[in-house]
């Protein structure tokens, strides 16, 4: 497994986990951190390995172990590793890694140096933090939810992107590099507490402040970036496609409202809220008169702030995308590809996803097991 890009040297030990976990992991070996997977025992396929394993793209790039950790033999093993690697991400409950016996103690024991992620929605401590919840519940607990859905509708999830992803797996990876760079100069390991109603608030930074400054109105569909301005908002074509709007700046409203072939005097008080709806409706009224290709190409290469709204099969294969490989095919399947860019040293995604236990002879050996040992561990099902 070839690795390419600016964390290529680092090791990383992912016990396996849903959701923000690995694509913390994911990100991290996108950027060419050496990530193993510890997967259960009983994630290892009996039979054939099923063709979806190729599809899990958030498993990509790393190779996989298999160990029962409710075995203390198991866990003896996950403390070696850890004790040769720079990172360790775990996205158990609280305290579970503790009664496991990989918590932070037990892991810092043996590795002074290494950085423990934490992975949970509601945070280490605090009353909630041993309640179960998922991404939208996580996300409705920072008023982010509150913001998003229909003027005289309800509140609509934005897929698990806010909590699981943005608040999650990113917030996670930047604390790990940030503890990594902290470590090069103390040569300490710390924890990194990364939970996801934190994130999602942090993500909410600037709509908090609009608030404050009494920009943003606790009611949907009212607002400046939530369908409430009629220069901001998403809206469907002739062929019942769509396309989006976000001409806020004056210089770019004007040549939304050119290309529109609008001269209405009515759109003159751009920031004039009373007058969003009906102005809405006038745009929607012109935008329906033409397809979303015959828009496209009145708005190519203008600054009218206006993009297609491209579907999952077809956002790949748009020419910009395509101009910039903003997503690369991996094994025949295509998947979006590592960001963010580096000149010097790029990341890349080194293989396809991985099988639980696929790899899990080849880096017991390389970590310095010894045959005898494995063939035992094997034996006595303590791997797979």
């Amino acid at each position: 497994m070839s690795k390419s890009g600016p964390l290529t040297g680092v090791k990383v030990l992912e016990i396996a986990g849903i959701g923000p976990g690995p694509f913390c992991a994911m990100m991290l070996a996108d950027m060419g951190a050496d990530v193993i997977r510890v997967d259960r025992t009983s994630s290892v396929s009996k039979g054939e390995p099923s063709d979806l394993i190729r599809y899990d793209l958030m498993n990509r790039g790393r190779r996989s172990i298999a160990i029962d950790l409710k075995k203390q033999e198991g866990v003896n093993i996950v403390l070696a590793l850890a004790k040769k690697c720079d990172v360790l991400i775990e996205g158990f409950r609280p305290k579970v890694a503790e009664r496991l016996g990989i918590g932070p103690d037990e892991v810092l024991k043996v590795n002074p140096s290494i950085i423990y992620g934490r992975m949970t929605g509601w945070g280490q401590d605090g009353p909630y933090s041993n309640m179960a919840g998922h991404d939208i519940n996580y996300i409705s607990l920072t008023g982010a939810l509150s913001c998003i859905g229909p003027k005289g509708g309800k509140p609509v999830p934005p897929l698990n992107l806010v909590g699981d992803f943005g608040g999650g797996g990113l917030i996670l990876a930047f604390g790990v590099v940030c503890a990594l760079y902290e470590a090069k100069n103390s040569g300490k390991g710390q924890v990194v507490d990364a939970a996801m109603v934190d994130g999602a608030s942090i993500l909410m930074t600037f709509i908090y402040g609009l608030k404050k400054m009494g920009f943003w109105e606790n009611s949907l569909g009212s607002n400046l970036l939530d369908g409430g301005s009629h220069f901001y908002n998403v809206y469907e074509t002739k062929d019942n496609k769509y396309i989006s709007l976000g001409a806020i700046e004056p210089q770019f409203y004007q040549e939304l409202l050119k290309l529109l072939e609008i001269n209405d005097p009515e759109f003159s008080k751009q920031m004039d809220r009373s007058s969003w709806p009906k102005l809405s409706e006038k745009i929607a009224e012109t935008i329906k008169r033409k397809t979303r290709q015959e828009w496209e190409k009145i708005f190519e290469n203008s600054d009218a702030c206006v993009a297609p709204v491209l579907s999952l099969d077809e956002a790949p294969y748009h020419h910009h995308n395509q101009a910039r490989g903003t997503f690369v095919e991996v094994d025949g399947v295509m998947q979006p590809a590592p960001a963010p860019r580096f000149s010097r040293t790029p990341g890349a995604i080194a293989s396809p996803p991985s099988s639980p236990g696929d790899s899990t002879r080849e880096i017991l050996e390389e970590f310095g097991f010894d045959k005898k040992t494995i063939d035992e561990l094997y034996l006595n099902k303590v791997i797979a």
